[in-house]
């Protein structure tokens, strides 16, 4: 049985880490180094780094900070935000990150992800996926089971997409992600649990690992969302950040309760 990771994210403006709720209302967090190293010393199996405003400011990625962090870590490092071509990916990749995450420039071109990892291989292409639950009514057949359906976000969950973010991850797939990050926007920031239901539709259709991100309480929240939810990883901020828990005291409940974690 392959374990299952806990991944923290660090969502970066303006060179400090921040959090808020679906996405707005951004709270001041701390510096995005110290955390980083805290976190790999208490035990993630990964790190998420994402620059949370630079497609809304259309700009690259602030590349400085990611060499800071990358220069602290021996744990896998994701990096995403503003990434727009392959020679931004490489960027980022040269400067220390492992994997590279895209979202809005993905959804204007498909493309992007194919290059990426026919560049570097699959397994350094994630896409991100900003996923809002959607009405179903008469006259809008779901794509997904149990009447559920979910909208694709972009640009920081500013706009929507004209996709379905089940039908989306699979053609994504096809093009060359080797992973998703699945948010829903309805849980960020929420401390109400994962959304199980996007989690367990995504995961259980795609052939690639899906990280469930958004909405994480506690330990219990965990357990669901690689029970229920079938996700292959679980990533959380304001858990984490607020101090609630470690990754080493979740490591060891999850344990206790029969999931397979690395310790």
């Amino acid at each position: 049985m392959l374990c299952k990771r806990i991944i923290p994210c660090l969502d970066v403006a303006n060179g400090r880490t921040v959090k808020g709720v679906n996405f707005e209302h951004l709270r001041d967090m701390g510096d995005p180094v110290a955390m980083a190293l805290a976190y790999q010393n208490q035990g993630a199996d990964e790190l998420v780094f994402l620059d949370i405003t630079a497609s809304v400011e259309d700009r690259g990625t602030t590349i400085q900070l990611v060499q800071r962090v990358a220069r602290e870590l021996m744990i896998p490092f994701t990096v995403g935000g503003g990434i727009r071509t392959v020679d931004d990916a490489y960027r980022l990749l040269e400067a220390g990150a492992d994997k590279v995450s895209v979202n809005t420039a993905a959804v204007t071109n498909p493309q992007l992800m194919t290059d990426i990892a026919t560049a570097f291989g699959n397994q350094c292409c994630v896409l991100a996926i900003d996923a809002r639950q959607m009405a179903v009514n008469a006259t809008h057949s779901s794509t997904t089971p149990n009447d559920h359906r979910w909208a694709v976000l972009t640009h920081g969950g500013r706009k929507v997409a004209e996709l379905d973010a089940l039908s989306w991850a699979q053609q994504a797939v096809t093009l060359g992600a080797g992973e998703i990050l699945l948010t829903s926007w309805d849980k960020d920031g929420t401390r109400s649990g994962f959304d199980i239901a996007l989690t367990q539709t995504l995961a259980t259709q795609l052939s690639v690992p899906v990280i469930a991100s958004g909405g994480a309480h506690n330990a219990q929240s965990f357990v669901d969302v690689f029970t229920d939810g079938c996700a292959d990883a679980a990533l959380a901020a304001s858990l984490f950040h607020d101090g609630d828990t470690t990754v080493q005291l979740l490591k060891q409940t999850l344990a206790a309760e029969g999931i397979a974690v690395r310790l």
